[in-house]
């Protein structure tokens, strides 16, 4: 773990050992409880050859239609069927960066959930270059998963597991846990010519009161994750500031120069350029601190990617 300290520009090697005597009474970590779905779906193109189907969410129950992404996107135009086993959908509709909705042929809301769960697959990263496996089922999961949407896991949480809460809660931090479920809008990357052209897309997100009277309780503010960060600063931007419990979609894109209101620390992973995140993270620490603190990592060989470490930012 890189602890990275704003105010003096500076930063020092650390374990993530160490976190719990870097929190004080008082201190609340904001986590996303968001479950990774299987949702990754392999079937063939009706008549044709293989396809793949990423659900992202769904947008109605009655018919069961899902947005998401699906290869290969210039033969899956609308009209065009996917069988699978025990399933088949059909392509209804288009939208911009390759999304499709797509309709469960013959099946409710629910039975479409049971199959999800039988059937798909976990959509491990693209840089794991082997078939899921039933343990990633798991694996593929924060200690804090237990609300099923997410089509990535939401990975500052992964590095978590019970003596970490343990530890936290001896030295009296409190955990609030909120719900982002991560979807294109966390993981698409910046492909316009400027930052002011990139569209975030929406995700779905509950801040319950629970944990709305936590944050405004706490000393100090640590989001776990770039998630935690966004249902924070979405909240608050639709309160003027204020937290309350609230619950539907956000799109919100933080760049540098946005006026943090709640998040006063920040566990995160090491992003990728031309992300989302990194811009978040930029936004928070100042993008020149950030870029000599990444610097600093690459040269200690610190892992990137999801099952990577991490940094504190204080």
């Amino acid at each position: 773990m890189l602890v990275v300290d704003r105010r003096a520009g500076a930063w020092r090697d650390a374990s993530f050992r160490e976190l719990p005597s870097l929190v004080g009474s008082g201190d609340c970590l904001v986590v996303n409880d968001s479950r990774v779905m299987p949702a990754r779906l392999l079937g063939r193109r009706r008549g044709a050859g293989a396809a793949e189907v990423l659900l992202l969410r769904q947008v109605s129950a009655r018919p069961c239609r899902w947005q998401a992404l699906a290869r290969p996107g210039k033969r899956l135009q609308t009209g065009a069927f996917i069988d699978f086993q025990g399933a088949a959908l059909e392509v209804v509709g288009q939208g911009e960066n390759g999304l499709r909705t797509v309709e469960f042929k013959g099946m409710s809301a629910a039975e479409a959930a049971v199959w999800i769960e039988a059937q798909g697959h976990v959509p491990l990263p693209p840089y794991i270059r082997r078939a899921d496996r039933l343990e990633d089922r798991e694996r593929y999961q924060t200690v804090f998963a237990r609300r099923n949407g997410s089509a990535a896991a939401p990975t500052a949480g992964l590095h978590f597991d019970a003596s970490a809460l343990a530890a936290l809660q001896r030295r009296g931090a409190a955990l609030a846990q909120i719900t982002l479920h991560v979807g294109l809008g966390t993981f698409r990357e910046v492909k316009t010519e400027t930052v002011e052209e990139h569209r975030m897309h929406e995700e779905r997100f509950e801040l319950p009161a629970a944990a709305a009277e936590a944050v405004r309780s706490a000393n100090r503010v640590i989001a776990v994750g770039t998630t935690s960060v966004r249902v924070l600063e979405h909240v608050a931007a639709e309160n003027r500031g204020g937290i309350e419990a609230a619950s539907g979609s956000t799109g919100i894109f933080i760049t540098p120069g946005f006026e943090f209101r709640i998040v006063d620390a920040l566990l995160t992973n090491f992003h990728l350029p031309r992300s989302t995140l990194l811009m978040l993270v930029s936004a928070f620490a100042g993008r020149g601190l950030v870029m000599d603190a990444y610097a600093h990592a690459v040269r200690e060989k610190y892992r990137f990617y999801s099952y990577g470490d991490c940094m504190l930012i204080v």
